[in-house]
């Protein structure tokens, strides 16, 4: 059996191809690659089955380290069902007629896991809407509570601070190649089958919406301009990017101010903010911007001004980054209560002796307002500097080499002062020092500290 460690990575592997595909927007490439990438989880199930004889036994805890669920009375009902019709000689018709439908536990899940495994959804509003067609969007943050009798003109402007959402605009489709042999292994891994599918699937399609949906056919990503005119049917713009060379306090600044803006001009509290990424640019740009080194050598990551995560994705264009207030994402995604989550699917032929069929889940999603994401141009960004003010000190700096050679500086003195100041100080003296921290360093000044002191004994320059 392959270890967990190789399993993940033929995963991560079958999503990129797929994410490679969809960039293309090839529809015959892109149900190859969904194809492959469940047609390779289906064989790790199967493969996973083979070392347990009976899962009926196994306690939740077990099944969990497994990859598996304890399934409720209703979810196995469903998938005996849905097995029932997927065995079926017309399973296209078998499934249209299923007298149950896909319980809301099993789309819980699959959110769970989607979130667990992808972090970016854990920052936006990420909603089920399962069974919801409409949603109510806040379209300007908080409201302030009125005082006095209450107005025409006020009900107006309160009316006017609400939106109606189709939650159910758009769908996301993953195809789901199923073995007569991964029917026989019954609900519980039919389970594990479907989740893990769904789930990969679908946070491809996710991410590449919530970031640079273009609003056609899939919801308006953060990097879209969503005031911007446009005809309908046309995809909405990008915003303009904002230039940023550095990410010192006074630059980012700016950025934050741009962003405490509400959509009706307002000024709106922020606490936290996300930053997305491309890979690529996190290793050259963003990494060497906000790395610095500590007093005792070792290195802190992601050191901004104001409290920032940073997330990577492919959907990032190099050169850009997506900087805003997560939480004013919506992205609401759920299953149809009238047409079921998993249908027969015959359009495509991708493998011979398997059944092939499309699960469906529904969604849209969008920023709340206009100026809740930026996007940076940080083509130009500079390294982080680390600024070191010297003070007029004798433990600090010494007036004059003279001085240096006489006074004698101890493993205590020299671990208070920070690695750049030792590092000032040994070339003052004209050592050079070895070591890749603090301590190392330390012992390399001592070291030659002591071969100068017995060169002076001696009588030695």
């Amino acid at each position: 059996m392959k270890s967990k460690d190789v399993l993940v990575q033929m995963r991560m592997e079958k999503a990129q191809k797929l994410n490679e595909a969809i960039s293309t927007n090839d529809p015959e490439q892109v149900a190859q690659a969904m194809a492959d990438m469940a047609a390779s989880i289906q064989d790790e199930v199967l493969e996973a089955a083979k070392h347990i004889t009976n899962v009926e036994q196994l306690d939740a805890q077990a099944l969990t380290a497994r990859g598996l669920r304890q399934l409720t009375s209703a979810e196995k009902k469903y998938y005996e069902s849905l097995i029932s019709a997927m065995r079926n000689p017309d399973p296209k018709q078998a499934l249209s007629s299923l007298d149950v439908v896909m319980p809301e536990t099993i789309i819980e899940s699959v959110f769970e896991d989607i979130q667990n495994e992808h972090p970016l959804l854990n920052y936006i509003t990420f909603q089920n809407t399962t069974g919801v067609i409409k949603w109510i969007l806040n379209k300007n943050g908080k409201q302030k509570a009125k005082w006095g009798n209450l107005t025409a003109e006020f009900t107006k402007e309160l009316e006017g601070s609400f939106e109606e959402f189709d939650t159910t605009l758009y769908s996301l489709m993953a195809f789901l190649p199923v073995h007569k042999s991964m029917l026989d292994l019954g609900p519980t891994w039919l389970d594990a089958y479907v989740r893990a599918v769904i789930k990969e699937a679908n946070a491809v399609g996710l991410e590449e919406g919530i970031i640079a949906g273009t609003g056609v056919d899939m919801p308006i990503g953060m990097m879209k301009d969503i005031e911007a005119s446009h005809k309908d049917g046309e995809p909405y713009p990008d915003k303009e990017a904002v230039i940023i060379t550095s990410f010192s306090p006074a630059e980012y600044g700016k950025i934050v101010s741009m962003l405490a803006v509400s959509r009706n001009g307002m000024p709106r509290k922020v606490s936290s903010l996300l930053m997305v990424v491309n890979p690529v640019d996190y290793f050259i740009k963003i990494m060497p911007a906000t790395t610095v080194q500590r007093p005792d050598g070792t290195y802190a990551n992601n050191v901004l001004p104001f409290p920032t995560v940073v997330e990577q994705s492919t959907e990032v264009p190099q050169g850009k980054a997506v900087i805003g207030i997560a939480a004013n994402y919506f992205m609401g995604l759920g299953a149809s209560s009238k047409e079921g989550v998993i249908q027969y699917d015959d359009s495509v032929r991708f493998m011979q002796n398997q059944r092939v069929y499309a699960s469906f889940l529904y969604g849209n999603g969008k920023p709340t307002d206009n100026n809740s994401f930026l996007v940076l141009d940080i083509s130009n960004l500079s390294s982080a500097v680390y600024p070191i003010r010297m003070i007029a000190d004798s433990t600090v700096s010494e007036p004059n080499t003279a001085s240096l050679a006489f006074e004698n500086y101890t493993a205590e003195t020299l671990n208070s002062m920070t690695v750049a100041q030792i590092e000032s100080l040994a070339a003052k003296r004209g050592y050079t020092l070895t070591g890749s921290n603090k301590a190392e360093k330390i012992d390399s000044f001592l070291d030659q500290q002591d071969i100068q002191i017995n060169k002076r004994q001696r009588g030695d320059q």
